[in-house]
């Protein structure tokens, strides 16, 4: 993980890149922004991923299904525990609570197409009609 400011006057806004070291995304650099609200810690930040991936918990705009980000929420956690359940994401994806409910359904229900999904999606393939990005490193 590594984290980059583009504007070294603004710490409230951020980007974040995870390249996973082990599971199924393995090898991928992803990127997510970070906005924080004047209202943190009282309200989380707001995250979403700037590449189209193919992920039950990451829809194809980028929004982020993490329940810490949403209901979950407490003033008493931090940037830690949201980057550390983005990790989480890659590493253990979460069929139970889908955004990419495609995704989610292949999860469940043919874990080895989803790996296949996910290697061919991360080279910027093709899945149902639907191009995303390549983020192998």
């Amino acid at each position: 993980m590594r984290t980059e400011f583009p504007d070294p006057d603004d710490i409230l806004h951020f980007i974040l890149y995870i390249e996973p070291d082990e599971g199924m995304y393995q090898g991928g650099r992803f990127s997510f922004t970070f906005h924080i609200t004047p209202n943190f810690p009282h309200e989380p930040p707001k995250v979403q991923c700037r590449e189209k991936i193919y992920h039950p918990n990451i829809d194809l705009e980028g929004k982020v299904c993490l329940n810490i980000l949403r209901e979950d929420w407490k003033p008493v956690l931090n940037l830690n525990a949201v980057i550390v359940g983005l990790q989480f994401l890659f590493l253990e994806p979460n069929a139970s609570d889908p955004l990419n409910k495609e995704a989610a359904d292949d999860l469940r229900n043919n874990r080895e197409g989803f790996r296949r999904n996910v290697r061919a999606s991360m080279l910027g393939g093709t899945i149902r009609g639907q191009t995303y990005d390549r983020v192998v490193r």
